[in-house]
């Protein structure tokens, strides 16, 4: 393995995804309704510390299409669950890289104080570190409610570094290092892009965790999350209500069964709800101001349902 899995594909045929209810061949698409709420995602902002050359969301330090949310908006929706009934297990935190939102170690604190687990997604960079006693201060008082998960695309610095840029690699391993050394309770994402196995990729894996004195059990998949990658040019099946027969998939298992997240728009007065974390900028997929309001049905109607999640098995949920 030395290789990126760089394969020639056709550009997005034309029609599809244009329809909501059909797809190009008219067939009927497929939906997934909300089971139950079980992850409730906040997008703190699109701004970031790296301009990864293969960013879904197109983070980076001058993207602020998605900005900061606030702890009083992040409040209000934490507010809101127990009024609508919604019994969420998890608050998840997602960027841009979550340490740059100012109030970002508040929401932390107040979600983790109203019992729910809390799931961070990271670079573990300098924007991490910089928050080092802000951090030690809140696992001392939450302990195993908070879960690190840091990204990693590969466990060597060559590919690693190849979309995130040079010394991207040893820094994200310092922050890792810390994160372990303090008992924090970590998580990795790594990506299936480059040509090795899943078995192989998680040998490798381990093989740094080992050297590297941190504590991931890499054969667990909720600890080291390997990504699908996501492409909205590239051409994809579309999803039609047959295909959960036919791939014998339970729509139940996608994230937008059990998931919303919130954003706010630049130059929006209010954050809106989403299905879930890969369609930030898609208003298609608006589901409405509050939770309450955010129970609908979802289509399949984006290359990143199909490519990601039907046909890819990934999920951001831990």
């Amino acid at each position: 393995m030395n290789e990126v899995n760089f394969v020639a594909v056709p550009p997005l045929g034309l029609g599809k995804f244009d329809d909501p209810v059909r797809t190009a061949t008219g067939e009927r698409r497929a939906f997934v309704e909300l089971s139950s709420l079980k992850t409730l995602w906040f997008n703190t902002g699109t701004l970031c510390n790296l301009a990864c050359n293969n960013c879904y969301i197109q983070s980076s330090p001058t993207n602020d299409h998605l900005v900061y949310l606030t702890e009083i908006e992040v409040l209000e929706f934490l507010d809101e669950l127990p009024t609508v009934g919604i019994e969420v297990e998890e608050i998840a935190f997602t960027g841009g890289e979550p340490f740059m939102n100012p109030d970002f170690l508040c929401m932390i604190d107040a979600a983790a104080s109203r019992g729910y687990r809390v799931l961070v997604l990271t670079n573990a960079m300098r924007p991490m570190m910089k928050c080092t006693d802000e951090l030690l201060r809140l696992r001392n008082r939450h302990g195993d409610k908070l879960t690190v998960r840091v990204s990693l695309d590969h466990y060597t610095q060559k590919w690693h570094d190849l979309y995130r840029g040079p010394h991207a690699f040893e820094r994200a391993l310092a922050g890792l290092r810390w994160l372990s050394q303090h008992d924090f309770h970590v998580c990795l994402a790594g990506r299936t892009i480059w040509r090795e196995s899943e078995p192989a990729l998680r040998d490798g894996f381990a093989k740094l965790c080992e050297r590297e004195g941190i504590a991931v059990d890499t054969a667990d998949p909720a600890s080291l999350v390997l990504f699908p990658e996501m492409d909205e040019k590239r051409d994809v099946p579309e999803i039609t209500e047959a295909c959960w027969s036919i791939l014998n998939i339970d729509p139940n298992d996608l994230m937008c069964a059990s998931s919303r997240m919130v954003v706010k728009r630049k130059g929006a007065g209010r954050p809106v709800v989403l299905p879930c974390t890969l369609l930030p900028y898609d208003k298609q997929f608006e589901l409405g101001l509050t939770l309450g309001e955010a129970a609908e049905s979802v289509t399949l109607n984006h290359p990143n349902c199909s490519a990601f999640c039907v046909l890819g098995g990934g999920s951001c949920i831990a």
